[in-house]
């Protein structure tokens, strides 16, 4: 069973609400709403996102990560732990967000290290190794290659594929969503599409349990 109660302070589904006010307005008013949920939803649930988890798991977190973000190192071994207390229920996609300075150059990165198949690796040894590479909060991006050197990139390529297309093209996509989505801070998550009532370590593991449990994961409480 996840220890999802223990967790101390370090340890999208829309509520559309719909008033009709007269059957004539009805089409009118349900199709902008509707416009709108498909939108965030489709935002939310990008296939192009990496992910790490049995693709079947009832419980799909989201996260939107900055890799210079001093409390996403700390939460993401800490989501880790609580995927392995529960094997298979549980699935984490990740999007990413640059709002330090200097971020962008750290997701490219890591939108780079896809192409190598090292993907969660590379993101582990930035998060791991943050403090070696960033400075008051800014990346320092030379700092960058000896941090991650354990984890066996082509670094000549790695360096090419920052800078591709098609890893241009996913770092715009995570961008505008996370505008559309209104993200404003790192990290955010949504549990199963339904953001945490207010940020914290208990919180996210409250909504986890709370679908966990919803989907028969773990017993009822």
């Amino acid at each position: 069973m996840i220890n999802i109660k223990s967790v101390g302070p370090t340890g999208l589904v829309l509520a559309a609400a719909l008033l009709l006010t007269s059957c004539g307005k009805a089409s009118d008013e349900i199709q902008p709403v509707q416009d709108e949920a498909a939108a965030r939803a489709a935002a939310l649930e990008s296939e192009n996102a990496p992910s790490y988890g049995d693709a079947d798991a009832k419980v799909h977190i989201v996260e939107f990560l900055d890799p210079a973000c001093e409390t996403c190192a700390v939460f993401f071994p800490m989501v880790k732990e609580w995927m392995s207390q529960v094997p298979g229920e549980i699935r984490l996609s990740v999007r990413h967000v640059a709002f330090h300075s200097g971020s962008q150059y750290a997701v490219q990165v890591l939108e780079a290290s896809r192409q190598q198949g090292k993907y969660w690796e590379t993101l582990e040894a930035l998060l791991a190794a943050q403090g070696q590479w960033t400075q008051n909060h800014t990346v320092l991006p030379e700092k960058i290659g000896p941090a991650i050197a354990s984890v066996g990139l082509d670094m000549d390529k790695l360096m090419t594929d920052m800078n591709s297309m098609e890893a241009l093209v996913r770092v715009e996509q995570d961008r505008k969503d996370a505008v559309l989505l209104k993200i404003s801070k790192t990290p955010t998550y949504f549990v199963n599409g339904r953001p945490l009532p207010s940020f914290g370590a208990q919180q996210l593991a409250d909504l986890i349990g709370e679908e966990l449990q919803k989907h028969g994961a773990i017993p009822q409480r």
